[in-house]
């Protein structure tokens, strides 16, 4: 009966938890899409590491091979807080000629997975599609799938620590990419 208890207390816990950090996630992509972007700084740890690296089109098993290393190659974003609340700063001054028009942004998370609690530390997999249009015809389609190291955050619920951003696609079509993951 005590095992039973506490195996439900478990149960309970992780599906609090599994809510809370789906319901971050979409409150995150809410504010992307309404380019409430100083706000959504404050989602970000000080130390954060904010990485997407190119994908290459490889032999089968050659999967090592597949992406850029953070460390020895370019990457399409290999960034701190720092640059990106530089980008933003940018972005807002409304001058910053990609954004001008500004876009029209919808940013969708789907597929969260909790795959590691380590104290304040959660490790969380998604996959996203991000929908740009600008103009009258300029559209650009962004799909893929995230991995996060989120920790807690008395303020926040929780900041992103880490996110590497893996893109479906190896080759950038859009003329600049000024969106957010």
């Amino acid at each position: 009966m005590i095992r039973e208890a506490a195996a439900g207390a478990e149960t309970l816990e992780r599906v609090i938890l599994q809510h809370e950090v789906e319901q971050f996630l979409y409150k995150e992509a809410r504010l992307l899409d309404e380019r409430r972007l100083v706000e959504w700084l404050d989602l970000l740890a000080e130390e954060l590491h904010y990485w997407m690296p190119m994908r290459r089109n490889v032999k089968f098993g050659d999967w090592d091979l597949e992406f850029t290393s953070a460390e020895n190659e370019i990457n399409w974003f290999d960034e701190g807080k720092d640059v990106l609340a530089g980008r933003i700063r940018q972005i807002n001054t409304g001058i910053h000629w990609p954004e001008e028009p500004v876009s029209r942004f919808e940013h969708m998370v789907t597929n969260v997975e909790v795959v590691v609690i380590d104290g304040d530390e959660i490790r969380v997999n998604s996959k996203f599609f991000c929908y740009q249009n600008r103009l009258q015809d300029e559209v650009n389609h962004f799909v893929g799938r995230r991995e996060d190291l989120l920790r807690r955050d008395p303020d926040t619920r929780f900041k992103i620590v880490k996110r590497k951003i893996i893109l479906a696609q190896n080759v950038m079509l859009p003329k600049v990419v000024n969106t957010f993951f």
